[in-house]
């Protein structure tokens, strides 16, 4: 079975590859202190606390040799929070309009297969969903700030984008789950490229993005130049080291992610 076309054969496909190819084509956080600290801390501070916050997640999450279940529930915890993002996006009378409406509507049906999907291989190992609160505790006008509605759905997909190949290797004995995350994967990459464009940037990542940006945090170790033991500014002297940056998602580990979704955990 081909999961993306499980999900939307081409035609859904071609409404978020509009202007938007990929190259031009959370454990709950319970401590009530440590969470209004974090209310109020931007995305770019959150790669500063990885282990603090990182302890306060679940131990599906805290293990840097996680188990296929481990890796699922922990994709799971992304999927939860992107769904009911969209979800309520979707339902808040006035913020999505227009044509936007078409793209998020199918970009929420995605989340609901992706949820779908991991609830069905999980079973009963399944984690329940979190609570979420997407605006860090009042730091994001989340749902009455449209602007700021796209810039955390951009946040969201390229967090989802790095966190499952950041992922990949443990699944590597394990075919199946491995071609479905890396499917799942390239569907969040088309997502972010197409809410990026969205936003009037283009559809990939140069070097570590905006470094002054609230989600900067997201970014941080997109500008690296170093593939497979290879320097590729040495090796590739007629490409400069922005076009070689933005050949390549890099990966971002389980606490990585987990400082940064956990921003929006309960």
């Amino acid at each position: 079975m081909n999961f993306i076309n499980f999900l939307d054969k081409i035609a859904d496909g071609e409404l978020l590859n509009i202007k938007a190819n990929r190259k031009e084509s959370f454990g709950h956080m319970k401590n009530i202190g440590k969470q209004a600290a974090l209310a109020s801390i931007p995305f770019a501070f959150a790669a500063t606390s990885n282990k603090t916050k990182a302890a306060t997640m679940s131990s599906a999450f805290a293990s840097a040799m996680a188990s296929p279940i481990e890796i699922l529930n922990f994709a799971l915890t992304l999927e939860y929070l992107e769904k009911e993002f969209y979800q309520i996006g979707m339902d808040t009378n006035g913020l999505i309009t227009g044509d936007d409406r078409d793209v998020f509507g199918l970009i929420l049906k995605h989340e609901d297969e992706h949820v779908k999907f991991l609830l069905t291989a999980l079973g009963e190992n399944a984690i329940e969903k979190p609570q979420f609160d997407f605006t860090a505790g009042g730091a994001f006008n989340t749902f009455g700030d449209y602007q700021t509605f796209l810039l955390l759905s951009q946040g969201f997909e390229d967090t989802g984008v790095r966190a499952y190949k950041g992922q990949a290797g443990a699944l590597i004995d394990n075919n199946a789950l491995l071609e479905y995350a890396l499917q799942i994967h390239s569907i969040e990459a088309r997502h972010a490229s197409k809410v990026r464009r969205m936003r009037m940037e283009k559809g990939w990542i140069t070097g570590n993005g905006d470094e002054s940006s609230p989600i900067a945090a997201v970014y941080a170790g997109e500008a690296n130049t170093i593939q497979g033991g290879v320097d590729l500014n040495a090796a590739l002297p007629q490409y400069s080291n922005s076009s070689i940056t933005e050949a390549f998602d890099e990966p971002l580990t389980m606490d990585e992610v987990n400082a940064i979704a956990g921003l929006f955990i309960v």
